[in-house]
């Protein structure tokens, strides 16, 4: 069966640790695509610092050169809160002949159990829970219960499956580069040169 990768987030700014994750989980699952999917307008977390159209500009950089990741500004599109099952849904629409595979690491899956409509995103795609060996979930929480649940160790259908994913996680946070580059700090190794051009550039997150 084919496969392509959802990855969602605020990228604000995207980094190695979202580029490095995500090959991985695009080689270990031989997906045909990541696509990378900005949102708009956050509902798990604070809104973001710059622009949507600079965020997705810059997540436009940083994969040009590798064929299998591309660039997909659904949720800018669409506007307002960005819910992942409305996305999802609008994926699947244009994509009915493959299998939808959402990606998030365990900080995000520990709180899946609270997403909207969480139980129609199972129905729509199945999950790669990215995580360093040695950092699983708690088996006795919410989201802990609906990994056993769904736990496969290899896709075999479109949807409602969840699979654990080891990947070399870079400790890279997008909080930690803002609180660099406010500080006139260096970023050099955190993220690709051309976004630390454009960020320079464009004068963001002074």
């Amino acid at each position: 069966m084919r496969f392509i990768g959802i990855n969602g987030g605020t990228f604000d700014p995207i980094h190695f640790g979202h580029l490095r994750a995500a090959l991985e989980v695009q080689q270990k699952l031989n997906l045909e695509q990541v696509r990378f999917v900005p949102c708009y307008q956050p509902v798990h977390r604070q809104s973001p610092m710059v622009s949507s159209e600079q965020r997705a500009k810059m997540i436009e950089l940083a994969i040009q050169g590798q064929s299998k990741f591309c660039l997909d500004t659904i949720e800018l599109e669409r506007g307002g809160p960005s819910y992942m099952v409305e996305t999802l849904a609008a994926l699947k629409e244009q994509f009915n002949d493959v299998g939808l595979v959402l990606m998030m690491g365990t900080d995000a899956f520990s709180r899946f159990h609270t997403w909207h409509n969480w139980q129609q995103i199972l129905k729509l795609a199945n999950i790669a829970v990215m995580h360093r060996p040695g950092d699983g979930l708690a088996l006795y929480s919410e989201s802990g219960q609906i990994l056993s649940a769904h736990q496969v160790a290899k896709f075999t259908q479109p949807s409602e499956q969840i699979m654990d994913v080891l990947i070399t996680q870079l400790d890279v946070s997008s909080t930690a580069v803002r609180s660099h580059l406010q500080n006139d700090m260096p970023v050099d190794y955190l993220l690709p040169p051309q976004v630390i051009d454009y960020i320079k550039t464009h004068q963001l997150y002074q």
